[in-house]
């Protein structure tokens, strides 16, 4: 369903927009608690788009960070270590 996942998508840009602003990282819970009141399917499609956006943000972050201290011959930043062997 477009719709869903375009108002979804949209509110947890703005979300973490307003954030980094309020400088409250947990922000975006209170307004899934908002959401959720009136739509658990929004509600878990917003918190899906929070996540998806979120880790991009850390692997930009580590990639990043990697490639700078590789040009400055640094070392690189550890990656979290794989707990789960299984995998996705």
């Amino acid at each position: 369903m477009a719709l869903i996942d375009d108002l979804a998508d949209g509110l947890a840009r703005d979300t973490l927009a307003v954030l980094e602003e309020l400088g409250d990282d947990r922000f975006y819970e209170k307004v899934s608690r908002v959401v959720g009141q009136l739509s658990p399917t929004l509600q878990e499609a917003f918190i899906t788009c929070v996540r998806l956006r979120l880790a991009e943000q850390r692997g930009r972050s580590f990639l990043n960070q990697t490639l700078a201290a590789h040009r400055a011959g640094g070392a690189a930043p550890a990656a979290p270590r794989n707990l789960d062997p299984g995998g996705h």
